[in-house]
């Protein structure tokens, strides 16, 4: 049967039915164009068919579609038979999604069969089909059709039921074929692989609950045979509600966290007003604080004025009643002084007399002396101890002094310096964790390489990063032992157990010792003692341009350890020596840190 269509195409129909064949299984069917007048042959390899019916439409030559419907009538099995398109450079291969048919195998032997009539219609006419359907060339990230032979067509379309590629012409008959309509159709997939069963090269169809894995056909029958098994859009729909639980808990922190983003713009925005400005809230709070230190410490020096404002008027009252007493003893010693020589004038005059009887009968009354008393004693007594008043004294100078090493650094988060320890550095005994953020020395030998840089006799190690021209900050959390933190040139020796390798005790490094008992500075061999409770947080703030590297306690505030004043002529590298079972973290730091 033959007709033609308005535009003057040859369209040609042809039927075939084998009465006479006995049942013949989808396997066995083969179709062959013998030549161009589209003459066809349905023939069986072994058993002959019964009750199939072929049809095979061919219409324009120039991008022509082809087929195939196979309908078995004496069967209640249904065969999913995929029907091939091809335009004059290449044939969509059939496959099943049932597993059951050989869609390779088909697709291998129907593209031979019809390559040379394939040959015979795209003579001449190349790739014209293809670009009047709208078929675009390749572009770098672009997947590439699976059936396009020579130039090469972008996919539009991935199948998921043939497992291919196609490009717009190639996709066609996906939408005009009846048997291909059901294929399940997604965007364009270079890793269709993927959804292959590595081992059985099938469409990987069914989910397996025991083994929570996508598994083939092929698999549900071996060895996943006694396993609970679900098809994938089932599984899929728990998974959903699983995914829907995870995305609205993902969605009720992202609310939360841009929230606190806008709160922070919000603020930052504010602070931006004229520069960067404090915001009220922030002023009147730092405002507040400054009248409060302010009133603190004008109390202080009023009590201390006070203070010394009555000691000193008590002083001199003191004074004064002394002088006062001086002078009654001075007075009274004057005339105890014009008595005597009175006396002793009458005592001369008498031991001078030639009158015996005068002498005599005067004699008692002359050398009568009344007791002298303390009259010549002066004791000069305080109302308070002077003593006391030096304790005192001192034990304020002390609080003042400690409160003068309440440093108060002008940290912001880009003076924050995130350290990593250097792996080529450390002492074998010396091993590293959390991302190289955490050192711990153990009896245990790590199998670090040789290296030129690694410290074979102090258990140290170095940190990668090398600062120089500016300012940082950074801290660290200990346990254990003794730890050492200090900081050094790169021409610090490695190798040997001499003091030029050892952070502290060479002009090439500065370093600070801290245990549960005390702390200590060390610089070219130069060791300073300090007095501080023990804390096992402990940071460093280095200004390289000014010379300047400090150690702090860190707790609730920051008291200064020390202060090292120098002129810095090399970039410096972090170190740390630990002793057994001692270990360092460096911690990371964030704005709400400080």
């Amino acid at each position: 049967m033959a007709s033609a269509n308005e535009d003057g195409v040859d369209e040609r129909t042809v039927d075939i039915k084998e009465e006479d064949c006995e049942r013949l299984t989808p396997e066995d069917v083969c179709v062959k164009l013998e030549d161009h007048e589209e003459r066809i042959s349905v023939f069986k390899e072994e058993e002959e068919c019964k009750g199939v019916t072929v049809a095979i439409k061919v219409e324009d030559l120039n991008g022509f579609s082809i087929g195939l419907e196979l309908q078995k009538h004496e069967t209640e099995d249904i065969f999913k038979q995929d029907a091939c398109e091809e335009s004059p450079s290449s044939l969509q291969p059939w496959s099943t999604n049932t597993g059951r048919l050989t869609a390779q195998e088909n697709s291998e032997e129907l593209k031979s069969e019809l390559s040379e009539y394939e040959e015979k219609v795209t003579e001449g006419n190349g790739r014209k089909g293809e670009e009047s359907l709208g078929s675009v060339g390749i572009s770098p990230g672009d997947v590439e059709c699976d059936f396009c032979t020579g130039k090469k067509f972008r996919v539009v379309k991935s199948c998921l039921t043939c497992m291919a590629s196609y490009c717009q012409t190639h996709l066609q008959p996906h939408y005009e074929v009846v048997a291909l309509k059901h294929h399940k159709l997604t965007g364009p997939d270079r890793n269709l692989k993927e959804k292959l069963c590595v081992k059985h090269q099938k469409s990987l169809e069914m989910f397996c609950k025991t083994d929570e894995t996508c598994i083939c056909m092929m698999c549900g029958m071996t060895e996943h045979n006694s396993h609970e098994k679900v098809e994938l859009e089932m599984e899929r729909e728990g998974k959903q509600k699983q995914l829907g639980v995870t995305l609205s808990e993902i969605r009720r922190r992202l609310e939360k966290k841009e929230k606190k983003m806008k709160e922070m713009r919000r603020r930052v925005e504010e602070m931006k007003v004229g520069g960067i400005k404090i915001t009220l809230h922030m002023k009147l709070s730092v405002e507040r604080v400054m009248e409060e230190h302010d009133k603190s410490f004008t109390d202080l020096m009023r009590c201390i004025e006070e203070a010394h404002k009555k000691l000193t008027e008590r002083i001199r009252e003191q004074e004064k009643r002394e002088m006062e007493k001086a002078e009654g003893v001075m007075e009274q010693l004057e005339k105890e002084i014009n008595e005597l020589k009175r006396r002793e004038a009458e005592l001369k005059e008498l031991s001078e007399t030639k009158d015996h009887l005068h002498f005599l009968q005067t004699f008692s009354s002359h050398c009568v002396f009344s007791d002298d008393g303390d009259s010549l004693n002066l004791t000069v007594t305080a109302d308070f101890s002077s003593d006391d008043l030096l304790k005192e004294v001192s034990g304020l100078k002390k609080h003042l002094e400690k409160i003068s090493q309440w440093d108060i650094l002008p940290l912001t988060p880009s003076d924050f310096c995130p350290l990593t320890l250097d792996m080529n550095t450390a002492h074998r005994d010396l091993h590293l964790s959390e991302g190289n953020k955490k050192v711990t020395r153990k009896w245990t030998k790590a199998e670090y390489p040789d290296h030129p840089d690694r410290f074979d006799y102090w258990p140290q190690v170095l940190c990668r990063e090398a600062l120089t021209g500016t300012r940082c900050y950074w801290e660290v959390k200990s346990s254990g032992g003794e730890l050492v933190i200090g900081v050094s040139y790169k021409g610090l020796s490695r190798k040997g157990d001499g003091e030029e390798c050892c952070l502290g005790y060479n002009n090439k490094s500065w370093s600070l010792v801290w245990s549960h008992s005390q702390y200590s500075v060390h610089h070219n061999n130069k060791e300073t003692e300090i007095s501080a409770p023990y804390s096992p947080r402990i940071g460093v703030y280095l200004d390289w341009p000014a010379g300047s590297l400090s150690f702090y306690s860190v707790s609730h505030t920051m008291t200064l350890l020390h202060r090292f004043n120098t002129s810095f002529t090399e970039p410096l590298y972090p170190g740390f020596s630990l002793d057994l079972y001692s270990s360092v973290t460096i911690s990371h730091l964030t704005p709400c840190d400080h």
